[in-house]
C-alpha cells in the first residue's frame, strides 16, 4: 500500500514549524524537502525504557534487595542458568 505524506521545504518548515510538530504528534507524516529532494521525516519520539536499576532501591518493586546483585556470576551458576536450572 503507498502512504502518501506531506512535504514541505525547509522554509516551510521553519515557518511553520510549530504547527508541523503538532501535526506529526497527531500521527500525520511530515516530509521536510531541500530542492525538492526528501532530507527528513518529522515523526514523534518514542517513548524511553525504564533506566536499568532505577527501581532496586523501591521496595514495591525490589522487595528483596541484594547487595551483591552487581557481581557476576559464577561459571557454575552461568551453566545452570543456561541449563535452565536457575
Amino acid at each position: 500500500m503507498l502512504v502518501f505524506m506531506a512535504a514541505y521545504n525547509v522554509h516551510e518548515a521553519k515557518t511553520n514549524f510549530s504547527k508541523l510538530l503538532d501535526r506529526a504528534m497527531e500521527g500525520e507524516q511530515i516530509m521536510i524537502t531541500r530542492n525538492g529532494v526528501p532530507v527528513v521525516e518529522l515523526v514523534p519520539a518514542r517513548a524511553r525504557g525504564l533506566v536499568p536499576g532505577a527501581g532496586k532501591n523501591d521496595p514495591s518493586v525490589n522487595p528483596n534487595p541484594d547487595p551483591d546483585w552487581w557481581k557476576a556470576m559464577t561459571d557454575d551458576e552461568a551453566d545452570a542458568f543456561l541449563d535452565g536450572r536457575l
